[in-house]
């Protein structure tokens, strides 16, 4: 049977990606060795990263005065690495938009080394929208918020302008549609989400933003020391990027962001086409802030769960139960997620509506 994988993360990967992945790591490049074994400085392990940071910068058109980069320790080791690096020694703020549990996260990580200030907050509705008509401050060092967010299935349709360095979050809809990169200072996103394996992290830099904030960075949080060393500082993790460029040359293969963007509408307008219909369910974003990658939704009659559960996994889906805040179920339907996985989706929710409804 095949299997129709929703997980919110890691994120499924299309199938000639694990192929690639699992005969690389029995014989990489017909060298007779494995690649989880070579060297990451050997000639054709950096042409993995140097392969992968060149897709990047394609597939988004990220502009010259951007560098990219490769680090290790996820989206989590980001929440860190910003405030380092933008926000200044001496009386340093940042302003966020609490929209989820990452951005909390991130909060909490930016509070440890200066003031933070939250313009906007969906917490009194459990996150379940995006915030909007907030003011950003002229004074802070940077602006932070997060364009998606897997828990509650909310979405940035539109970005603010703002008269500081912007960084977003993109860690769980990076690729999955057009942005305009020069908008922005800083973007990150860890890799297990939409780009490949767990492992990676990519971060997206704007040059004029490094250097000012008269802090003493620690080596492997500095940026500066990761684009000075083409992400090579330490020992990056292989088998994880090659995920990533394998990914990426898929994506380019298909058409590049325009494309995959067409078809994540189509599975996302089938998904909640589904929801608003079906009796049996209610959707728990605000219609207008819905993500295109995580669709959250809720049974009527939580009685029937155990019914619902059973026609969905006796269908081959898997991995489609909510996050504990939230509960209930989450569609996650990134990049590699074919339309006829939602389909059977929707089938099924069909199916549990004639039964039961």
């Amino acid at each position: 049977m095949k299997i129709h994988n929703f997980s919110a993360g890691p994120c499924i990967l299309p199938q000639e990606v694990f192929d690639k992945m699992a005969q690389a790591v029995l014989n990489f490049n017909n060298s007779g060795s494995s690649i989880v074994e070579i060297s990451h400085r050997r000639a054709d392990a950096q042409e993995v990263i140097d392969t992968a940071i060149s897709l990047v910068r394609e597939l988004l058109n990220v502009p010259d005065t951007h560098e990219i980069i490769f680090t290790q320790g996820g989206a989590s080791l980001q929440f860190v690495m910003l405030p380092f690096n933008l926000m200044k020694l001496d009386g340093g703020k940042a302003a966020f938009t609490e929209t989820g549990v990452w951005a909390q996260k991130a909060i909490k990580e930016a509070k440890r080394l200066g003031h933070v200030e939250v313009v906007a907050s969906s917490s009194d509705k459990n996150f379940n929208y995006i915030p909007k008509d907030f003011v950003v401050p002229d004074d802070v060092d940077y602006f932070h918020c997060t364009s998606n967010n897997t828990i509650f299935g909310t979405q940035m349709k539109s970005f603010p302008d703002v008269d500081v360095p912007l960084v977003c979050d993109m860690s769980s809809d990076i690729l999955s549609k057009p942005i305009d990169v020069s908008k922005f200072d800083v973007i990150y996103a860890g890799a297990q989400k939409n780009m490949g394996p767990a492992g990676s992290a990519v971060t997206i830099i704007n040059k004029e933003v490094l250097g000012k904030t008269g802090r003493d960075i620690p080596s492997y949080l500095n940026y500066q020391t990761h684009i000075s060393k083409g992400s090579a500082f330490n020992t990056w993790p292989v088998l994880s990027i090659y995920g990533v460029m394998l990914n990426l040359q898929w994506l380019k293969n298909l058409g590049g962001v325009p494309a995959i963007s067409k078809i994540n509408q189509q599975k996302a307008e089938l998904m909640y086409s589904e929801i608003d219909r079906n009796g049996m369910f209610i959707g728990t974003a605000e219609k207008e802030d819905r993500s295109e990658m995580n669709a959250t939704f809720v049974l009527k009659d939580e009685n029937l769960k155990p019914e619902f559960d059973k026609i969905w996994k006796g269908a081959g889906i898997s991995s489609l139960n909510g996050h504990r805040d939230v509960g209930g179920y989450r569609a996650s339907m990134y990049n590699a997620l074919p339309l006829e996985s939602v389909q059977v989706l929707v089938d099924v929710m069909k199916e549990f509506e004639t039964k039961f409804g």
